[in-house]
Order: C-alpha cells, then structure tokens, then sequence
C-alpha cells in the first residue's frame, strides 16, 4: 500500500427520495472507522461532516456545495459508495471518478444496478464483506 496520504472519498444516498429530512448517515463513521483500522495516512472526504447544515442552504449555496464535492470525487485515489437504494448524487459522482480513472467501491445489495455494474471495480454486499474484504482488495489496486 502506498505509503503518502491515500485520499478516500465518501459517497453514499443522502436525501435520496425524501422530501424532509436524509437516510441515517451511520454508515459514514462505521466505513471511516474500517478505513482507519486498515489503513495508514487516509484522509476521508465525507460530504455529511464538512456540510452538516446542507438542508438549510439556499439554492445557490447548494448547488456550489453539489458540484464542489463532484469535483473532488474526481481527484481522490479511492471512492467508496454506499448504496443500500439508489441514489442520483452518488451516481453522478461515481460517474466523476469513473472518468477520471478512480477505482470505485461500492458497498450495496444492488449490484445488478446498471450503474453500480458498470463503473464499479469492487462490490461488498454489507459492510461486513467490507471490513473483512477491503483490505486485500487495496492492497491489489495500490502496490
């Protein structure tokens, strides 16, 4: 694994479909907390903790925010979607990593999705498979 900072990216359903309020964002802190019990020197990019108030925001405030963190998805060395539903945002920053040649993670029950699929390099049924699996899989991709 590469010794410098591995910078890791964060998507995962949000509002989603919603109307008022997001999913539970627990996940975030259990893949974080995966992430550093494998790994040294990461640095994740988690869009939950740098915009906690994001459903106050006006429309010009949320539309910097959106295209700000697609950006970012394509300039990490590692994306990791979590997508228990589908979720436009996350496919739209997967799209961004995808084109710029970052291997995309995800962790779903979907992987029949054509999106999920397609730009995917890994799947994990549950955050379970993750844990137990994620570390010999990075060790693959980053030597």
């Amino acid at each position: 694994m590469k010794s410098k900072k591995f910078t890791v990216f964060i998507a995962g359903v949000m509002q989603g479909s919603k109307t008022e309020g997001i999913h539970s964002q627990d996940y975030r802190t259990e893949i974080t907390n995966i992430l550093n019990k494998h790994l040294k020197n990461v640095e994740v990019v988690d869009p939950d903790k740098t915009d906690p108030d994001r459903l106050n925001y006006n429309f010009e405030q949320s539309k910097k925010m959106f295209f700000d963190y697609c950006a970012v998805a394509g300039k990490v060395d590692l994306l990791i979607s979590f997508l228990p539903i589908a979720s436009m945002g996350s496919s739209i920053e997967m799209w961004n990593a995808y084109q710029a040649n970052i291997p995309i993670f995800t962790i779903t029950p979907m992987p029949q999705n054509w999106v999920i699929k397609l730009l995917s390099k890994e799947v994990f049924s549950d955050l379970e498979d993750f844990d137990k699996r994620v570390l010999k899989i990075l060790n693959n991709y980053f030597k």
